[in-house]
């Protein structure tokens, strides 16, 4: 990134663009696809997100991190609260989200599918 690497607004903005898994860039290298924030009318920061799939792979590492230990060490009813949040997320509106989240999870799709469908049941109680 440029100069502006100091500026407040990118110092705000880097946590969040961090926890995202997306970029930050000089507005001058910024693309169509990019967002560009401005400050006081003057450009700043370029943030390139990333695509849905990378998305993924970025929040379930984060999780791995949040719970120090890989995801399949989990137990069973931690990995329903995975399956929760990461449906909270919108994971699994990702093309093969299932089976990438199956297999951090070191479980089948079905025993994915089986925690979804249980969360749902439970929630038109």
């Amino acid at each position: 990134m440029t100069d502006s690497a100091d500026h407040p607004l990118v110092a705000a903005v880097e946590p969040l663009v961090e926890a995202m898994g997306a970029e930050l860039l000089g507005p001058d290298e910024a693309r169509d696809d990019d967002v560009v924030l401005s400050w006081e009318g003057q450009e700043v920061v370029a943030v390139r997100l990333p695509q849905l799939s990378e998305s993924l792979d970025h929040i379930l590492a984060a999780m791995e991190r949040r719970y120090g230990m890989p995801l399949a060490e989990l137990d069973r009813r931690a990995k329903q609260s995975v399956v929760r949040s990461l449906e909270a997320r919108g994971a699994f509106s990702v093309r093969h989200g299932v089976e990438t989240v199956a297999s951090a999870l070191g479980v089948s799709r079905f025993t994915v599918y089986n925690y979804l469908n249980r969360e749902n049941a439970a929630r038109e109680r």
